[in-house]
């Protein structure tokens, strides 16, 4: 602060003709300290960025119609009425002494849960700041779009969390194979569903054919994995780094895997190509290719993607590119 400036130029400045807004954040926090004298604790200021904060009211408004309403309305308590709840027992017939004890056995009861849970009383809503690093964070966030990898609404419309695909109390990693981008309701209602699944898939992954080189790669190198895909070069190349993307459960296509195995071998599509870019700077261009069924041609029936680098002159006519599975059928 310049000797000319004083504290309300300083600050009338800023909010009017300095301040760039990407959130509400800033002048909320200004309006905070204003109001504390000079300061605000840090849960301060995040209870005034909460009380603006819609997608967490809709959060709870799901909570609300999904827990304690259907409870409270079966032991009778309580009765849904339009767009909210409506106390049966009538609040007008307590007289002051009995709402007084009723609102003390009220606060009783939450403190001394919240003093038997400690922090593991909204574990749920921590689990997606966790340990996560910023970078992993932005990159699972810029990986979908910032839009929900389950419903696809975009985050400007409704707040994206970071989430465990694979749980991390049932083994899951903090790696970006095993993150999505769920919107705040999306993962409230994923519940055990999605876990269940999973459960199902990491069993899966024990399931070996014994007639499948696929499940049983034996000597062949592994170029990058992932949980659930691995990459090897392909035996038979039709160019060179020609590499093949394969699931880790025996699935027989594209189409039986479940969606989290698909953005994993989308991730290693992304890595492998990266990695043959920088190896060899001829590649200018890639085919992939997934044969799904015998009529498709396809003759190992555990789910692999072909990923081909293609250079310039590599063919006579590269045009139609995949539509070539057809004889004459490329070029159009």
């Amino acid at each position: 602060m310049t000797q000319q400036s004083s504290p309300f130029k300083q600050l009338k400045d800023f909010l009017t003709q300095q301040m760039r807004m990407a959130h509400l954040y800033q002048p909320l926090m200004l309006k905070t300290l204003i109001e504390g004298d000079g300061f605000a604790s840090l849960k301060d200021i995040a209870l005034s960025f909460l009380v603006h904060d819609e997608s967490q009211i809709e959060y709870y408004i799901e909570i609300t119609k999904r827990m304690p309403g259907p409870v409270l309305t079966r032991h009778q308590l309580v009765r849904r009425e339009g767009a909210g709840f409506r106390l049966i027992p009538e609040v007008q017939q307590l007289t002051p002494d009995e709402r007084h004890e009723l609102l003390r056995l009220c606060n009783e009861a939450v403190a001394n849960y919240a003093g038997q849970r400690g922090r593991k009383l909204y574990a749920h809503r921590r689990i997606a700041l966790g340990d996560i690093s910023g970078t992993i964070r932005y990159e699972v966030l810029r990986r979908a779009g910032f839009r929900c990898d389950l419903c696809g609404i975009p985050a400007s419309e409704r707040a994206l969390e970071v989430d465990h695909v694979v749980p991390r109390r049932h083994g899951g990693k903090d790696e970006v194979s095993n993150l999505q981008a769920l919107c705040y309701k999306c993962n409230a209602n994923k519940g055990a569903r999605d876990d269940t699944d999973f459960r199902a898939v990491r069993e899966a992954l024990n399931n070996k054919s014994t007639d499948c080189i696929f499940c049983t790669p034996g000597a062949r190198k592994v170029i990058a994995e992932n949980e659930l895909a691995f990459a090897l070069a392909d035996n038979h190349p039709v160019t060179s780094f020609h590499t093949l993307i394969v699931s880790r459960r025996h699935a027989p296509t594209y189409f039986d895997l479940h969606d989290p195995e698909r953005r994993a071998i989308n991730l290693l599509l992304e890595q492998v190509r990266l990695t043959v870019l920088a190896a060899d700077k001829t590649v200018g261009g890639f085919n992939l290719g997934m044969n799904c069924g015998e009529v498709a041609g396809q003759t190992i029936m555990h789910c692999h993607v072909h990923l081909i680098p293609r250079r310039q002159g590599d063919v006579d006519q590269p045009r139609g590119g995949v539509r070539g599975v057809i004889p004459g059928k490329a070029a159009y």
